[in-house]
């Protein structure tokens, strides 16, 4: 992608700088486990992997076990990418990036542990542009914006998931997206048709 277009995509969308920082796995008491990526999501429900998973896994995949809490955000990361117009695919690159960026956890500021001002599900900024506080801590508010920029992304759909998160999250660690691929199909197939 040229620089020019990368500025642009950047400024339109407000992105953050370093939205992985803070809600990595060192600032969560939850450790990822590595799951057998062989585990397809025809099993969870109607969607197949090709839809899904069409570049396939890249990577061990971790998974974690979800709260109630975390099993409604994913409902709402859905139900907005919808709102959206989007695909199911478009829900994996957004589930598997809040799963990276706070587990799936609504965050609020953690103070010293906190990424700057990072917040929300995404670990948005309200000081890059992505909205208020109370914006960024809205589950459809901040999925919407975090769509908005993916649709900036020429070419997103033809590009590995972590390439197409990471363009618009601009995290310090670009590669860590990949490992929530298959959690993240798994789980669209399993809420998409409900």
């Amino acid at each position: 992608m040229n620089s020019i277009l990368r500025k642009s995509i950047l400024g339109i969308a407000g992105l953050t700088v370093a939205g992985g920082l803070a809600a990595g796995p060192l600032n969560h008491d939850t450790t990822p486990t590595t799951r057998d990526a062989a585990v397809t999501t025809q099993a969870a429900g109607t969607l197949d992997t090709a839809t899904l998973i069409p570049h396939g896994v890249q990577g061990n995949q971790s998974h974690i076990d979800l709260t109630d809490e975390q099993t409604a955000n994913v409902k709402a990361i859905i139900a907005a990418t919808k709102k959206a117009g989007m695909d199911e695919r478009a829900a994996v690159v957004s589930i598997a990036t809040a799963l990276q960026e706070s587990k799936l956890e609504n965050l609020g500021h953690l103070g010293d542990r906190n990424d700057h001002d990072s917040q929300g599900l995404f670990q948005q900024r309200p000081s890059s542009g992505w909205g208020t506080v109370e914006q960024i801590t809205d589950p459809e508010y901040s999925t919407m914006a975090f769509l908005k920029g993916l649709k900036q992304v020429d070419g997103w759909k033809d590009m590995p998931l972590t390439v197409a998160a990471q363009t618009v999250q601009v995290s310090a660690y670009p590669d860590h997206y990949a490992q929530w691929e298959q959690q993240a199909a798994d789980l669209v197939a399993e809420h998409w048709n409900k």
